[in-house]
């Protein structure tokens, strides 16, 4: 089985900030999203780049995936800021407002090593999440939630009904690809039950973590998108039960009253490989 990234937390960073760049080097997420687009106003925006190319050359984040969100390529920082980064030791570039394939080809062509990710964000990228995930350059994807509802004209509900079809759509192009893929925000970061809900929605769906805007929100996300002890004992029982029936000629088990066969045995093989990953990180 390959290697499982863990992908719980991810956390906003403005680029611009000094000091929230070096806080972020102690805190427990999984991945840090440097960013130089939404949380750095224009004026700040040269400087930011500056700042951050020079904070991931020579500072230790650990174990954190580093991923930066670049400006927009039809912005004028948008160029500067993939050439600032070329070569870097990045885990990847955020692209945002991915609409379409061109997007990712663009950005492409500017910096032919980094691994790319696509902000899903549009209404045209969720129509097209598909054709977006099958580019050969893309390696993740992030939902932008707050930008998918100002262009919907959605309300904001606790269900997020509004939003279960561009989610739906960007979650099954990136299992179809397997990408990872990280929810949207939770914007009342002091509201931790709400937060509690969204991550337990999110993680039924399926997507393997959340952004985040705030460090308080860190432990509910990490806890809510690991394996849970129940679930590790169960992935171990499901095992020892269908290796056992194998060996007596049985392409079946039955654990708790419901039947194990092999799909399940790679769930449960890819729950303890996560929970592995996870203890590896601590």
């Amino acid at each position: 089985m390959s290697t499982i990234r863990p992908y719980r937390s991810a956390l906003y960073i403005p680029g611009s900030k000094d000091r929230a760049l070096e806080k972020a080097k102690g805190l427990a997420c999984d991945a840090i999203i440097f960013d130089l687009e939404d949380a750095v106003s224009p004026e700040e925006k040269p400087a930011a780049r500056a700042l951050l190319a020079k904070a991931l050359a020579e500072q230790d984040f650990g174990h954190r995936a580093k991923i930066v969100r670049i400006n927009g390529l039809d912005t004028q920082w948008g160029a500067d800021d993939v050439a600032a980064f070329a070569g870097a030791k990045i885990d990847a570039l955020l692209i945002p407002k991915v609409s379409t394939p061109k997007d990712m080809d663009a950005a492409a062509a500017l910096i032919p090593d980094t691994p790319l990710w696509a902000m899903m964000e549009t209404a045209l990228g969720m129509l097209n999440a598909t054709a977006i995930a099958a580019h050969p350059r893309l390696k993740g994807m992030v939902m932008g939630t707050n930008d998918l509802a100002k262009e919907l004209g959605s309300r904001f509900r606790a269900d997020r009904l509004p939003m279960q079809t561009g989610l739906g759509l960007c979650l099954l192009a990136a299992k179809a690809y397997n990408l990872p893929i990280i929810d949207g925000v939770y914007n009342a970061f002091k509201d931790e039950e709400g937060l509690r809900v969204e991550c337990a929605q999110g993680r039924d769906m399926g997507f393997d973590g959340k952004t985040l805007i705030h460090p308080a929100q860190l432990e509910i996300a990490n806890a809510a998108f690991a394996p849970s002890e129940a679930e590790i004992a169960l992935a171990e029982r499901q095992i020892e039960a269908f290796n056992a029936a194998q060996a007596a000629g049985q392409g079946v088990a039955v654990v708790d009253g419901r039947i194990v066969e092999n799909l399940h045995i790679v769930t449960a093989q890819a729950t303890l490989a996560k929970a592995k990953a996870i203890a590896a990180m601590a």
